[in-house]
């Protein structure tokens, strides 16, 4: 009987398969930017970044809050929790298997004995 795994949301990995959102990403680690910093730090014209910043935050992976005239985008932790938990259930899995593995070898090496 195989046990539910936790599920990882295809939406986080789709929006973190590009790499100029993959880098943003890596940017945003360090706090909070805006759009005109991004794009200036990644060599994109402002439109380019926009249209980067709009994927990841409709994925849930930004939140952006108005700053005066700015936008300033910042990282949500929630869906790097999620895919954390996804990453850990692999190992469980992997022991799940061998565990399986080490049933069925000693099932068929005493069916040999008899």
């Amino acid at each position: 009987m195989q046990k539910h795994r936790p599920a990882l949301d295809i939406t986080t990995l789709s929006a973190l398969a590009e790499p100029n959102r993959l880098h943003i990403v890596e940017l945003l680690r360090n706090g909070p930017l805006t759009v005109g910093e991004i794009a200036e730090r990644l060599g994109l014209r402002q439109p380019q970044a926009s249209k980067h910043l709009k994927v990841l935050s409709e994925s849930g992976i930004l939140e952006v809050r108005a700053e005066a005239n700015r936008r300033v985008y910042t990282l949500r932790s929630e869906p790097f929790l999620k895919m954390e938990t996804w990453l850990k259930s692999f190992p469980q899995a992997m022991e799940e298997r061998f565990d399986n593995l080490e049933e069925y070898l000693t099932k068929i090496q005493g069916e040999k004995k008899s």
